[in-house]
């Protein structure tokens, strides 16, 4: 290899380190560096866990809902799309990858003629002879812009003429670009963040997944207990119509008193029927969710007053805990993809170097192909530098520089969106406990107060009106009593998923992420 290819790679190694992109920071100061406290807000448990580090099996604590949340995990559609994305960003990244190394590779020729020309042409180079009437051979070597050296034989023109043979074996690589102000390098890494991203997104997916179909399923506990308790008052509103219309039968009562509870009666009938097409409905949901039937032994009967969740959950953290959530880091890496693309228009303004090398071995016969004096090489450095292209280039470099400011915005959004769903969280917790308490008071009293009013009207003491008033707020405060159990149970699950907890100790399906090759340093 001669002395200015040697000089021309040495500069290239010395070079190979620029990089044009812009310096990674990290956006601060989008959101308060502590989460709220006091007020409505709840004091922070001395002994609460991580939540990002108790996996979901630990968290749920009713058997039947683990075991749905797991038929979900393995069957739901949507999580298999984010793996299928999760695979083709890493495909893609393969690919840009590839551009860093040159595609190597080996071509074998043979050619037979009776033309020099031709044999010229097919080989790449051409040999001349010389004399009179006799025959001469020679062997030489060319190139062009193809990746390999050709061999070429010619014959002395004369009176006559003989047939050519030319043989040749080249090992070598085309148009190589040395990367030398990290136009390639920055493509590469910014096909990684991006592969980065959507692996961020499939994890994403999987902790709303958990999260949704733990809301479903005890939704659908809530509305079989409505259905139950819409049930058993139909039964308690039918003796009371009962007692109204045989009363009015013998004149005791009147008819006014009759049409009153069978407008109870009536009311209880329909909310038997809206709470069965609801309970279809939220099957229907769940199904669709976990991505199969669900078998009945699994589906919930009644929420009842159970636990099933934990409930030892932080509350007073800093904000710095969602910097750990997939969503927020998916924002992340699409931004230092940005980053780079910035780095690829900025270098996309300076001459681009190749190189097309290859060695190889050519002979007139094919048993003197890897013989002594056969070995060729060739060394093909090229340059270019755009002079005019009416603004494309500078057209580029803004696009990626809005892009990137475009992806700073969003990664902000992104932790403010966080926040706002810890906060709400952690503003319901703080009640929430209370709530209940203050229901189930309601309930028991208005319970109470029913049976007595029932009592008196019987006596003769209270008026019919009287007794169905007691009956309906005694009804409506148990339905609320079940409407703000599933607030409660819904709010541990919520809070549980807006920190970003749902991962811990389990198996992580995809491959693990392919080595970072950025300024000749490996990492993940």
């Amino acid at each position: 290899m001669n002395r200015p290819l040697l000089a021309l790679l040495a500069g290239t190694t010395l070079l190979a380190g620029c990089n044009l992109a812009p310096k990674y920071v990290r956006p601060v100061g989008a959101v308060p560096a502590t989460l709220p406290e006091g007020g409505v807000y709840p004091a922070s448990p001395t002994d609460a866990p991580d939540p990002t580090r108790i996996g979901w099996r630990d968290f749920f604590l009713d058997p039947r809902l683990r075991d749905v949340i797991a038929l979900g995990l393995e069957n739901n559609r949507n999580l298999r799309i984010a793996a299928a994305n999760v695979l083709q960003a890493r495909a893609q990244y393969r690919v840009q990858r590839a551009d860093l190394v040159p595609s190597t590779g080996v071509t074998g020729t043979g050619i037979y003629t009776n033309n020099i020309f031709g044999a010229a042409g097919g080989a790449g180079g051409a040999g001349a002879g010389t004399g009179g009437t006799g025959t001469g051979t020679g062997a030489g070597a060319g190139g062009g812009a193809g990746a390999g050296a050709g061999a070429g034989a010619g014959v002395g023109s004369g009176a006559t003429s003989s047939n050519i043979e030319a043989y040749s074996v080249n090992l070598g690589f085309s148009q190589f670009e040395l990367d030398l102000f990290g136009r390639v390098r920055n493509l590469s890494r910014a096909a990684q963040e991006q592969y980065f991203a959507s692996e961020e997104a499939r994890r994403s997916a999987r902790i709303s997944l958990v999260a949704e179909i733990a809301s479903a399923w005890l939704t659908m506990a809530s509305d079989q207990e409505q259905l139950r308790l819409s049930r058993e008052t139909l039964g308690a509103f039918k003796q009371t119509l009962d007692l109204t219309t045989a009363q009015f039968r013998v004149g005791v009562g009147s008819e006014l008193e009759v049409r009153q509870a069978e407008t109870n009666f009536q009311a209880a009938r329909n909310d038997i029927a809206a709470l069965s097409t609801q309970i279809a409905r939220d099957q229907n949901a769940l199904n669709l969710l976990v991505g199969t039937t669900v078998a009945q032994p699994l589906l919930p009967t009644e929420l009842g007053t159970a636990d099933y969740t934990r409930d030892a959950l932080p509350a007073g953290v800093t904000s710095a805990v969602l910097l750990a959530r997939p969503d927020v880091l998916q924002a992340e890496h699409q931004l230092i993809a940005q980053n780079a693309n910035i780095g690829a228009a900025r270098a996309a303004f300076f001459p681009t170097i190749s190189l097309t090398a290859t060695l190889g071995t050519i002979s007139t016969a094919l048993s003197g192909l890897f013989g002594g004096g056969s070995f060729t090489y060739q060394g093909t450095p090229a340059a270019t530098l755009p002079l005019f292209d009416a603004g494309r280039r500078k057209g580029n470099l803004d696009y990626a520089r809005a892009s990137q400011q475009a992806a700073v915005a969003t990664y902000e959004q992104a932790i403010q969106t966080a926040f706002r769903e810890v906060a709400d969280a952690l503003a319901q917790r703080g009640t929430i406990t209370e709530q209940v308490a203050a229901q189930t008071a309601r309930a028991n009293a208005a319970g109470i107060t029913a049976r007595l009013s029932d009592a008196r009207f019987r006596a003769g003491v209270d008026s019919f009106l009287t007794t169905l008033d007691s009956q309906r707020n005694a009804y409506a405060a148990r339905q609320q009593l079940v409407t703000t159990r599933l607030t409660r149970a819904n709010n541990l699950v919520e809070l549980y998923r807006s920190l970003g907890g749902g991962l811990a100790g389990e198996p992580d399906q995809q491959p693990a992420p392919l080595p970072r090759v950025v300024g000749g340093t490996t990492s993940r």
